[in-house]
């Protein structure tokens, strides 16, 4: 236990601080560090080097070269950079790295040096020219603050969602600030800045110059600030040699510490580990290492070369030339389970299994005493959280052997917690290979979850590991690994050395009907890297219509997304891609292309009805389809033309279109229309009132209505309406008039055709039982009883229906 803890270094009384080797860097590096511009993206991410050449009075005549390493130093890109001077690299939260030129543009590269996309700052970072950027990260995304040659400041909190803001100006401010830095305060990014003694605080509206609470006199300039992982504290290092250390806010000081040196640092961040009481901050010199808190010492390491620190959620990383290592604070379940003399429950328990394996009485003796004083709950909690700490996996193995030994004396507890740890551990050990290069610790790993992590396998094309990883935690296939295949596919399609068919073929063999899995999406990928026939031949694959037809469309092959449009039976998406067609295609392919697509055709022609009827008119002339063409010109008689001369041509034409499909009746019938209209017209000039656009029995009803009688007689033989009509007409006319006078003369005028019960029942529902008895002495034999009942006469049709 002692040499366990031989590399814990004290700050104060109540707080170990740990620094041990992640890796032995084996990359080839070309330059120092120091001569480099250098990025290390955070939970274990990627490392960026740019040689600054721009800083030289000369610049070099060689071009620099990007290099992208993981954090074991194995080798991800390396591009020869062409564009223009850096001032800044940075890593945004999609491990995406962001290179921040001097004239305001910001060019952005993917983890395998992709070119991804790029973005302006403005134009006023362009005329001023940048002087020093920051890459900083928020609850929204990653941001990019500027500082430009006019000593203005500009930000955006997102880089994903561009929308820049220019701080306001800091007063009589004449050259750049001594240091400066990014926080984030209520969902705001602020810039603070040090101009010799003062401090002050941009807004996206004011400029607030700001004191911090306790600061030691005597302080005329701030040579470096440090903001914390989670931006709730801040450290300032004076000129006098002091390092105040407060909250964010200014306002509260937890301590100050005086480190006798004068000399402004390279780095300064904080080091603190979440939920934890210490607050420490790592300050690194050329040579020199110290880590300060609230505490009258210091902790202080010799740099053996050249080092860069990356902050992290619960400690910092620290990288050279030949080495990667990790300081933190040592968690107080490990320090409670290793310190020296410790009696915890945790320590006692570890004891016990160790002598339980040398087959020693004494595991017995630890054991008892952890029972009799009821902590035996609490050692094995303490030995599966030291577990989770631990970086090396033969110490995890034998805190989890301890815990699990102390379980067996335990009636219910929980394995869950157990459990999780067990998986957890095999997963961080399986990503902290030096081949993976991912070195997280547990506490990075849960703030940063599963998915992210999955996330980030993919983007460094580890499809394997990330599937077994999946396989093995049981994740839901569509979070897991039919998420991770297409991404697998994706990137499979971007192979432009191995043919479409054999690209296609090994996708879907992968791939098959694993559920989550969208072909239109590959697809898609394979048509934005210029592989149109892939792209077809993926979305042969793809079951849903909906998403083949879209892509089609965008890839010029309407034709084709009109057949898938068809064979779905979803009459929307044939819609869809016929309005594209039409947008597409001249007058006369598009009509060529639905005359051998009948489904198709129809649909069109339903559209046209109610959208284009003078298309509808070319697609019937086209087809020769002369019925539906006589259709249209009567339906166009009716909505279009107002003058009667104009209706009557319409029809005119529609009679010859049904004459030309040999369809007699219809167009006879429409003739007589026209004759009915033209004696329409006659009739309003003649008589006035309404006429037009009655019908036959209307227009005859009409007449009657209004007394003429003989022009109703006349009308009715012009159109040969059946007697029988007729006399219904005349009768109900009659009735709705109350012309019972004319209605019995009528009656007696001759034979009535359709009987006379007819009249009876009119009577009766116009409640004129008195005329209703005039005709039902007139009725026949066969309807005698129902006239009789009618007019409610029951008696005589009771003897009558006897009689009969």
């Amino acid at each position: 236990m002692d040499c366990y803890t031989a590399n814990w270094n004290p700050l104060g009384d109540s707080a170990f601080y740990r620094k041990y080797e992640l890796y032995s860097m084996d990359w080839d590096l070309k330059e120092e560090l120091k001569d480099c511009l250098v990025a290390a993206a955070p939970y274990g991410g990627p490392i960026a080097l740019l040689r600054n050449c721009w800083r030289k009075e000369k610049a070099a005549s060689v071009r620099p070269v990007l290099e992208m390493y993981s954090a074991s130093g194995m080798p991800l890109a390396s591009l020869l950079w062409k564009s223009g001077p850096v001032v800044a690299l940075g890593w945004s939260a999609e491990e995406e790295l962001l290179c921040v030129q001097e004239d305001g543009a910001v060019l952005v590269y993917g983890l395998h040096g992709d070119f991804r996309r790029h973005f302006s700052m403005g134009n006023e970072v362009l005329q001023n020219r940048v002087l020093d950027a920051r890459i900083f990260h928020t609850e929204f995304g990653s941001g990019v603050a500027i500082l430009t040659g006019a000593y203005r400041f500009t930000l955006s909190a997102n880089v994903g969602d561009l929308k820049l803001r220019r701080m306001p100006e800091v007063p009589g401010l004449q050259s750049a600030p001594s240091c400066w830095t990014t926080l984030c305060h209520e969902r705001v990014a602020h810039i603070l800045l040090a101009v010799g003694p003062d401090l002050y605080l941009l807004d996206h509206a004011t400029c607030s110059a700001v004191t911090p609470a306790g600061l030691a006199p005597g302080v005329s300039s701030f040579l470096q600030m440090a903001v914390s992982f989670t931006y709730r504290y801040l450290a300032l290092f004076t000129d006098t040699g002091y390092i105040w250390m407060g909250t964010a806010s200014l306002k509260e000081k937890l301590c100050e510490f005086n480190c006798n040196i004068r000399a402004p640092p390279k780095q300064m961040v904080w080091c603190s580990r979440p939920r934890s009481k210490e607050k420490a901050v790592v300050v690194a010199w050329e040579r020199r290492l110290m880590v300060v808190g609230n505490a009258p010492e210091s902790i202080q390491f010799v740099l053996d070369e050249d080092s860069y620190l990356v902050p992290e959620l619960d400690g910092v990383r620290i990288f050279s030339r030949s080495t990667h290592e990790f300081l933190h604070e040592v968690p107080v379940a490990s320090e409670e389970i290793f310190k020296i003399a410790s009696m915890a429950p945790g320590a006692l328990l570890l004891e016990a299994q160790k002598e339980y394996e040398k087959e020693s009485q004494k595991a017995d003796e630890y054991l008892r005493e952890i029972q009799e004083l009821g902590q035996l709950i609490q050692a094995v909690q303490q030995c599966i959280e030291a577990a989770g700490h631990e970086h090396q996996p033969d110490m995890q193995k034998r805190l989890l052997r301890a815990a699990s030994f102390g379980k067996c004396f335990l009636d219910r507890f929980p394995p869950d917690s157990f459990v999780h740890m067990c998986q957890d551990l095999r997963v961080l050990n399986a990503i902290r290979d030096y081949h993976i290069g991912i070195p997280l610790t547990y506490t990075q790993y849960k703030q940063l979850t599963i998915q992210v992590l999955l996330d980030r396998l993919v983007l460094r094309r580890l499809y394997p590991l990330a599937i077994q990883i999946c396989e093995y935690l049981r994740l839901p296939e569509v979070q897991g690994v039919s998420r991770i295949l297409a991404h697998w596919a994706c990137y499979k399609v971007q192979q432009k050395d191995v043919s479409d068919e054999d690209v296609a073929r090994a996708i879907n063999q992968k791939l098959g009907d694993t559920p989550g899995v969208s072909y239109s999406d590959i697809a898609a990928r394979a048509y934005g890297c210029g592989r149109a026939e892939l792209a077809i031949k993926l979305l042969e694959y793809e079951p849903r219509s909906g998403e083949q037809v879209p892509l089609l469309l965008k890839m010029k092959r309407s034709k084709l997304a009109l057949s898938k449009a068809i064979e779905s039976g979803d009459t929307d998406l044939v819609f869809t891609v016929l309005l594209h067609l039409k947008n597409e295609l001249n007058r006369g392919d598009f009509f060529m292309t639905l005359r051998n697509q009948p489904m198709a055709l129809s649909l069109y022609r339903q559209f046209c009805k109610h959208q284009e009827l003078d298309t509808l008119k070319d697609l019937y002339n086209q087809d020769d389809n002369h019925q539906e063409l006589g259709s249209f010109h009567i339906r166009a008689s009716y909505a279009a033309e107002e003058r009667i001369e104009g209706r009557v041509a319409a029809l005119q034409t529609a009679a010859d279109a049904f004459y030309k499909a040999k369809n007699e009746f219809a167009a006879k019938a429409t003739e007589d229309q026209m004759r009915l209209l033209r004696l329409q017209r006659r009739l309003e000039d003649e008589l006035g009132g309404r006429f037009l656009d009655l019908s036959l029995h209307d227009t005859v009803t009409t007449l009657i209505l209004g007394g003429h009688n003989k022009r109703a007689e006349q009308l009715a033989r012009d159109f040969r309406i059946p007697d029988k009509r007729l006399w219904w007409l005349k009768l109900s006319a009659l009735a709705d008039l109350e012309e019972w006078e004319e209605l019995e003369k009528f009656s007696k005028s001759k034979k009535s055709p359709i009987g006379y019960l007819p009249f009876v029942e009119i009577c009766m529902k116009q409640h004129n039982k008195h005329e209703a008895k005039k005709y039902a002495s007139r009725v026949g034999p066969e309807q005698k009883v129902k006239a009789l009942l009618l007019v409610g006469e029951d008696c005589k049709a009771e003897s009558y229906y006897g009689c009969g």
